[in-house]
């Protein structure tokens, strides 16, 4: 027998046939996986491109949608902010027609030192009605009153101590021969009146608020110190936003209720170039803000002395101008400081003595002030509406004022 009529051989022809017929399948179904798998490349291609357009698509509509809602919400803080300034400013005129209402009431009844008094008290309350009617209409977009005469940094500073309802916890230490220009005077008593608002309402009932007005090179600075709690840092933060605002201060943002402050205090400082802050702390460990006039808010004329107004009676009230020299200023004292005895001899209205013997001079206080109910001195009707008159003029130094709106002459 040979060896291909032998089993070996035919075993080895069925392997290499079955082999051969392996080879032939897998190649088949390599070729198979081969285009199945082009297949699904060509479709993960197709769904990446799809993705692909679908993130740009998705991208444009978010802008486009962030877009449309920014101009949405300026249109609407634009037309708030129109309604707003249009409500402010009649509220502004009926507060100005309501001052010269109670003017006149006090030349009427100035001989009535209860009445005088009253009417005081409610000049005092129209004052901060028309404190907080300037701050709205700054952050609409309105201006301030035009003012023509310069005023002295004591004298705005006393005013602005005029316009908040805790007054007579404010003390003004110290002067210099300085005065603030007139176009600068009723922005930064608006914002030192802000600033001490904030002040009495975040410290102690009764704790003392400190205004030190101080020279320094670049100007004038009035630092304002309390005894309240201070501000953590995240506080502080946002202060220094809104007091140095790079865009224009959204009203909705201010909080419900709505903080004024700040907000009206930086829009301000930015339009008239000075400098607000509050990242300091006090002595007292409370807040201290400081207000940085520099050189070209300042000059050195003196503002001219008020007129003297007729009390009733064909008398005067005798009240001197302020000093112009730098000088510590004294405590702020009461219109009807109580006296435990009677004054030996009649001591000159414009100055007294200290405990230890120094002289002290008493300024004429942008306040109002109630009588005071342990018993004082007798005085004439006369006397006391001289001195009620002359505590009123104190009153309207600061805001002597021509309501105007728009940004001329300022």
């Amino acid at each position: 027998m040979t060896f291909a009529q032998g089993p070996l051989f035919w075993a080895l022809v069925v392997v290499a046939l079955v082999a051969v017929g392996a080879v032939l399948r897998a190649r088949k179904t390599n070729v198979g996986l081969r285009r199945q798998n082009a297949a699904l490349r060509g479709e993960r291609d197709a769904l990446q491109r799809q993705r692909d357009e679908l993130h740009v698509n998705h991208t444009g509509l978010l802008h486009r949608q962030a877009a449309e809602l920014a101009e949405v919400r300026k249109d609407a803080e634009e037309e708030t902010k129109a309604v707003l300034k249009a409500a402010v400013r009649t509220l502004q005129g009926l507060a100005d027609e309501q001052q010269v209402v109670i003017e006149n009431a006090q030349k009427k009844h100035g001989d009535d030192p209860s009445m005088l008094a009253d009417l005081m008290a409610i000049d005092h309350a129209n004052s901060q009605f028309g404190r907080r009617a300037q701050g709205i209409a700054v952050l609409c977009g309105g201006w301030l009153g035009r003012r023509e005469t310069v005023a002295s940094v004591f004298d705005v500073a006393r005013s602005a101590q005029g316009r908040i309802r805790q007054f007579d916890r404010v003390r003004v230490n110290g002067q210099v021969n300085f005065s603030v220009v007139s176009k600068a005077v009723e922005p930064v008593a608006v914002v030192l009146a802000e600033l001490l608002a904030n002040a009495t309402n975040y410290s102690a009932p009764g704790a003392p608020v400190e205004i030190n007005i101080q020279a320094v090179p670049m100007g004038v600075c009035l630092i304002i110190d309390d005894a309240g709690l201070g501000m953590g840092q995240e506080e502080k933060d946002r202060a220094a936003a809104l007091l140095a605002p790079q865009a224009a201060i959204s009203v909705s943002s201010l909080g419900i209720p709505p903080q004024f402050g700040f907000a009206v205090s930086g829009v301000l400082a930015a339009r008239y170039g000075f400098k607000v802050s509050v990242d300091s702390v006090s002595p007292y460990g409370g807040v201290r803000a400081v207000v940085l006039l520099p050189d070209e808010l300042l000059t050195g004329d003196a503002p001219a002395p008020p007129a003297p107004l007729a009390a009733p009676g064909g008398h005067h009230a005798d009240v001197s101008p302020l000093p112009r020299r730098q000088a510590p200023a004294p405590q702020p004292t009461p219109l009807f400081p109580p006296a435990a005895h009677p004054a030996p001899a009649p001591q000159p209205t414009g100055s007294f003595t200290t405990a230890g013997g120094l002289p002290k001079r008493r300024r004429k206080s942008p306040v109002s002030v109630v009588p005071s109910t342990e018993p004082g001195p007798v005085r004439s009707n006369e006397e006391t509406a001289s001195r009620l008159g002359a505590f009123q003029r104190g009153t309207r130094s600061g805001r002597d004022t021509t309501t105007m709106e728009g940004p001329e002459f300022q």
